[in-house]
């Protein structure tokens, strides 16, 4: 049986490779601490969560910082010889991926099945989400009254012709609503709600964040964009001149999409690994949104006044699983209608 990262050079290694280094890196971890080492590519302030973990029970967590494809790429590559326990992941596309390719190991905990509700987890447990994101529409109030707003499908109305801010189709968040779009609409029903966005001329920017303050500054009037980034820009500047929209209320509701983890498949110590998700689920949920304003996959636990200054909506109940799985055919049906 391997020993714990077979050594303490690996565990230096493991900090090498770290941008920033969380607890137990500075000192160097022995070969008796408890660690549990993260590929993440969820960022928005996780060390926070990360550091309250290590004072609350005293496991050293160890962190890599990079994005989610190439994380992905690195547990395929080091196969047995990885340094990772944990991968933590925004986008159920992300999450999907990596348990299609054999690179999580099924999670043994009833106090995940309890915590999360079915809808936010891998049917075969490879995967628990842990926090929420909405994505839907925002305006500008100066330019747009919200009555003449109500689904993803009426963006495709020529009344919003050279008036839209879109994420291009690289983007997860972007492939995931269309894959939404896809299970509620069939193939070809989502494809012809894409194709009218792209006969709009929309503006394809590659940043939720710059969509927000294009949005804001005039320069579209609507646009797609994650809830959460809507609220960061509110919080540096509450007189930013952007709104959001809940759409579909009065049909199957807002899409949302989650931030997740599962253990590695070769992770040391499985147990160990699971404890830390548990944390994120439970006790450490909290702080685990709030540094992000997700909202909690948890439902006993509460957004932050600012996301809650956002409004209630209704959430699309599909399975997120679900999403995940149709990536690809969401992938294909962009670059059908020249999606950019």
């Amino acid at each position: 049986m391997r020993s714990r990262l077979r050594s303490v050079a690996a565990a230096a290694a493991f900090c090498l490779l770290a941008p920033v280094a969380a607890a137990g890196c500075s000192a160097g971890a022995s070969q008796d601490d408890k660690v549990v080492r993260v590929y993440s590519g969820r960022h928005y302030g996780s060390e926070t969560a990360f550091d309250r973990f290590g004072k609350e029970t005293g496991i050293k967590v160890q962190y890599l910082f990079g994005s989610d494809a190439d994380l992905r790429e690195r547990l395929k590559t080091e196969g047995d010889d990885t340094l990772a326990d944990v991968y933590l992941t925004v986008d159920v596309a992300n999450l999907a991926l990596a348990a299609n390719s054999d690179l999580l190991r099924p999670l043994e905990t009833p106090k995940l099945d309890e915590a999360i509700p079915a809808a936010y987890r891998d049917s075969q447990d490879r995967w628990i989400g842990l926090a929420i994101r909405a994505r839907s529409i925002i305006y500008n109030p100066d330019k747009v009254n919200p009555s003449d707003l109500s689904t993803y499908a009426a963006l495709g109305d020529q009344k919003w012709r050279g008036r839209i801010c879109l994420r291009n189709s690289t983007a997860t968040y972007t492939q995931s609503l269309v894959a939404s779009l896809i299970a509620h609409e069939g193939y070809d029903g989502a494809k012809k709600i894409v194709q009218s966005w792209v006969a709009n001329r929309p503006n394809f920017i590659n940043s939720d964040k710059e969509i927000v303050l294009t949005v804001g500054a005039g320069g579209c009037d609507v646009a797609i964009v994650n809830h959460y980034y809507l609220v960061q820009e509110l919080t540096k500047n509450p007189n930013l001149k952007v709104k959001m929209f809940w759409a579909d209320q009065a049909g199957r509701g807002s899409h949302v999409n989650l931030s997740g983890a599962g253990v590695t498949k070769f992770a040391d110590d499985p147990e160990l690994a699971q404890r830390f998700i548990e944390w994120l689920a439970t006790d450490g949920q909290q702080i685990f949104i709030s540094t992000s304003q997700e909202f909690p996959a948890n439902p006993t636990v509460q957004p932050t006044a600012e996301t809650k200054a956002l409004g209630e909506f209704k959430a699309d109940e599909i399975e997120a699983a679900k999403i995940g799985d149709l990536n690809a055919d969401s992938i294909r049906l962009m670059d059908e209608v020249g999606y950019k």
